[in-house]
């Protein structure tokens, strides 16, 4: 675990799972009997994998958010802690654990679908971590779970003039829209954009998130690329490809794309190298099974970049 006391590049609040991937051959119709190929358990979870992401991309990373004492907290806290996050500052509750996520792989058709449990997940919490720790990092990652503690924790940075990125899933949260507009990196999935403003086409929805208050709005498109806007581009949206990939696994790659975009800022890439730059991370990801097992390094994500070019598409089909 990185010493405490060691200056942190991101701090992550949010959404810690662990994901049971059970692989078949196919995804079966109703009341159907299917052989389960094999099966794992990884840790997972939106903040979760964005943390362990840019850590293996060489940044100091914390998660202060909470967990609880049973046994799926305790996998989750041993995954984290392999992954050198800093876990000094997590808050434990008895009745808290982790998401309970169960993901069935089709092998064939290289999908999947997820059906999770949150039941006694927690998120931020309202009281901590201590303001000064919150002034103390570069970048802020937040999500949607536990609004209310995410809230304070970016009212924090943004009056310390640190970076929020945001990876949302739910707007279910009567709070939701005060947490979205304290957010000044905002990066979300297609299917979410179009949630929220009534539009699937990803340049118009990109368009639509942005605002005054925002440094980048990105919308996520799996094989189709991501659309992204910035104070470092033009007016209208510009767009980033896919890599062409031999895909195992789709699982996770919109939340490695947010801890490489992470990763990139902490780097001070240009925005048009840092959304290249987490485009090429989710890729590479894809080629693993499980949501963290396949992230890449640093050196790993550098030489596939070498003479590639920027308009090569993905020849599947992930989520993002």
């Amino acid at each position: 675990m990185i010493p405490s006391n060691e200056p942190l590049d991101v701090l992550g609040l949010g959404v810690i799972a662990v994901d049971d991937l059970i692989f078949v051959e196919s995804y079966p119709p109703p009341d159907a009997k299917v052989q389960v190929v094999h099966r794992e358990r990884h840790c997972g979870g939106l903040t979760a994998t964005a943390l362990v992401t840019a850590a293996r991309l060489g940044c100091r990373c914390a998660y202060a958010g909470a967990l609880g004492y049973d046994d799926l907290s305790q996998f989750a806290f041993e995954a984290l802690e392999k992954e050198q996050i800093d876990l000094s500052h997590l808050v434990r509750k008895h009745a808290a654990r982790p998401v309970c996520s169960t993901v069935i792989i089709d092998e064939a058709r290289k999908t999947r679908n997820v059906f999770f449990d949150l039941n006694g997940a927690v998120g931020a919490d309202d009281r901590f971590p201590l303001e000064a720790l919150i002034r103390d990092v570069r970048v802020l990652f937040v999500d949607h779970l536990g609004v209310s503690g995410m809230i304070r924790a970016s009212r924090i940075a943004r009056a310390a003039g640190i970076a929020v990125v945001a990876d949302f899933e739910s707007n279910e949260s009567a709070e939701f829209l005060e947490l979205l507009g304290l957010v000044d990196h905002l990066i979300v999935s297609r299917d979410f954009a179009a949630r929220l403003t009534g539009r699937s086409d990803p340049s118009f929805a990109v368009k639509q998130l942005w605002d005054s208050n925002k440094k980048v709005v990105v919308v996520t498109c799996g094989h189709d690329g991501c659309w992204y806007l910035g104070e470092e581009v033009e007016s209208e949206p510009a767009h980033q490809p896919a890599f062409r990939v031999e895909a195992l696994d789709t699982t996770g790659c919109g939340d490695v794309f947010h801890g490489a975009y992470v990763s990139g800022l902490i780097q001070e890439l240009d925005l048009p190298k840092r959304v290249r730059y987490a485009s090429a991370v989710a890729a590479l990801k894809a080629t693993h099974a499980g949501g963290q097992q396949g992230i890449p390094n640093r050196s790993a994500v550098e030489e596939f970049l070498k003479g590639k070019s920027s308009n090569e598409f993905q020849d599947t089909s992930p989520r993002p």
